[in-house]
């Protein structure tokens, strides 16, 4: 009984290192593809810790087209109506942004503001040297503003504090 018991037990392990390999690869396909809506072209670092990001890579593994990261991890203390919005933001190095993908929330009307693809959408080219202010160059895409304006207020910060930390300034033409 006892070898019994303990045969099951290593097969129990076994069971749970494999459901918990197959998680993180289902994580990881999950996050390739997000990323792919930002650079479909690109091959993509891991994610270099300080600050948190990505490469992405395109046209080849030597050129670096962009960064992606999450807003939540640049910052963390922007909050919606109901907590944080999780937002992997793309841009490429001249501080222009290819997309973003809102990936989670707690929004109770999420499905009416920030779950809707106008406002993605209108993110895609815009340069971290816009407002992002609601009502002005952001459009408010529903009557979630407390929502909507949290959301564009952490793509604005984090995209600028990224920019700061790993973008070249630009070059000033005389």
């Amino acid at each position: 009984m006892r070898k019994f018991l303990s045969t099951l037990i290593l097969v129990a392990a076994a069971l749970s290192v494999l459901t918990a390999g197959q998680a993180a690869t289902a994580v990881d396909a999950k996050l390739d593809g997000q990323l792919k809506q930002l650079f479909p072209a690109a091959t993509f670092s891991p994610k270099i810790p300080d600050p948190p990001h990505y490469k992405a890579f395109a046209p080849n593994p030597q050129t670096v087209a962009g960064l992606t990261f999450w807003t939540t991890e640049i910052e963390p203390l922007e909050r919606g109506y109901d907590g944080p919005i999780k937002i992997l933001v793309g841009m490429d190095t001249k501080g222009v942004l290819t997309g973003v993908v809102v990936a989670a929330h707690n929004e109770p009307y999420g499905d009416f503001s920030v779950d809707r693809p106008e406002f993605a959408a209108q993110f895609k080219g815009k340069s971290i040297r816009d407002p992002f202010r609601v009502g002005a160059d952001i459009d408010a895409v529903s009557r979630a503003t407390i929502t909507i304006t949290s959301a564009a207020r952490a793509i604005r910060i984090s995209a600028r504090r990224m920019a700061t930390q790993l973008l070249a300034p630009p070059s000033s033409s005389k």
